[in-house]
């Protein structure tokens, strides 16, 4: 892992959320996207040293809306920045970590992203984050 790339939060609208971050927080919005593999919209938002990304569901099946319905807005996952996803998954399920897919997935600003299931994280839903070769 070469370091915490951004934490993401689950929200219910961008929209609402965005006034706490940018008016009361002073924080700066980066960028709000579509990301129709998650599907979420997201808005990445610039923390200092690190970024928050806002998940808003797209309809009621996602799994951000799934999370919301059962657990409320808050933290869902802790994101960290790779390069060669592939190896590195790889790695993680020769050491016994489980994945929540197979193969990385198309994620906001280009990345490759792939998920650790939160039972082999002990309880934390943690994100790899490939943007090695997005020029970010």
């Amino acid at each position: 892992m070469q370091k915490v790339d951004h934490v993401g939060i689950a929200v219910k609208s961008i929209d609402v959320s965005l006034d706490y971050y940018i008016n009361t927080l002073g924080l700066t919005l980066l960028a709000v996207e579509e990301v129709a593999s998650q599907k979420v919209r997201v808005a990445f938002i610039d923390a200092g040293n690190i970024k928050l990304e806002l998940l808003e569901p797209l309809g009621e099946d996602g799994p951000i809306a799934k999370f919301i319905k059962k657990r409320g807005e808050g933290v869902h996952h802790i994101a960290f920045g790779v390069t060669d996803i592939r190896s590195r998954m790889a790695e993680l399920r020769e050491k016994g970590v489980q994945l929540l897919q197979e193969e990385p997935k198309p994620g906001a600003g280009g990345a490759e992203v792939a998920f650790l299931h939160p039972k082999s994280s002990f309880g934390v839903l943690y994100e790899l984050c490939d943007k090695s070769g997005k020029g970010d």
